[in-house]
């Protein structure tokens, strides 16, 4: 099955430097990248154009303002895998994510990873070089081991589970897990995402629409989301954390569309040029 991994990226060049190397790793080969930038910049371009032993396609728009879900949608058109993988500019898979999201995808259902929150000194490695992603996944608990007594860190959210193993399958397989889909780490079948219409535009730089709206609407559609934690595992990078607020207009059009199961949007992929 071809996957196409979309990419949601702002400026920040050296973090996607770090996540096309994590996929250079990847266990699972046939897919492509996506990078789906909300800009229109020539370092990114020239970043993009010197990427080798991947396939990689650039989408990119005008910067009038965050629009990240315009942006993924452009992603999603580009796109020709089958299955699509969808991954913030901050997060960096391990070498497993792809096969581990492959191995339990399924008609009917989306898939609802989670992410290891990497503090400061661990981020600050990473971009410096002096520590690769792939050494800190092999040595968890060892490099790790820091992060075992951060809360905001779940620590838990690193350690990998084989899907194949006797311990997934008995233990961790059809044991009740939050479900809830956050945007940074998710995926499902390219067909599902165009009969839902793709991400809502109309929510601009509010957080709403690559994740709560997704959940609800994709739910609403009759998919049933299910966890990949433990076996398609990423880390997060460290910054300050951003805001993007929901106005109390775009609340409540939530609130209404949800009540009233309009889980079609009216601002996806079909009107996405207009």
């Amino acid at each position: 099955m071809k996957v196409s991994i979309i990419i949601a990226v702002y400026k920040d060049i050296e973090a996607l430097n770090l996540i096309i190397g994590a996929l250079k790793t990847q266990t699972y080969k046939n897919f492509e990248v996506i990078v789906a930038e909300d800009n229109d910049s020539k370092e990114m371009k020239n970043y993009v154009n010197s990427i080798k032993d991947l396939d990689v396609k650039h989408t990119f728009q005008e910067d009038i303002g965050v629009r990240k879900s315009r942006s993924q949608n452009n992603g999603i058109l580009r796109s020709s895998g089958e299955y699509l993988i969808f991954l913030d500019g901050d997060i960096i898979p391990y070498s497993t994510f792809v096969e581990g999201h492959v191995a339990l995808a399924q008609r009917g259902r989306v898939l609802a990873g989670r992410r290891v929150n990497l503090n400061a000194e661990l981020t600050k490695k990473f971009r410096e070089g002096s520590l690769k992603p792939y050494s800190l996944e092999k040595y968890y608990f060892i490099l790790g081991f820091g992060l075992m007594f951060d809360r905001n860190a779940r620590f838990e959210q690193g350690v990998h589970v084989d899907p194949d193993s006797f311990l997934y399958k008995n233990f961790m397989a059809n044991r009740k897990r939050n479900t809830s889909l956050i945007g940074c780490n998710f995926s499902c079948f390219r067909d599902d995402m165009f009969a839902i219409n793709g991400f809502d535009e109309s929510y601009g730089a509010s957080s709403l629409p690559d994740d709560m709206d997704l959940d609800w609407r994709f739910r609403a559609y009759g998919l049933t989301l299910h966890s990949c934690k433990n076996v398609a595992n990423t880390f997060h990078l460290y910054h300050k954390k951003q805001n993007n607020p929901t106005s109390q207009e775009q609340w409540a059009r939530f609130n209404k569309n949800k009540t009233e199961q309009k889980y079609i949007c009216d601002h996806g992929l079909k009107q996405h040029n207009e």
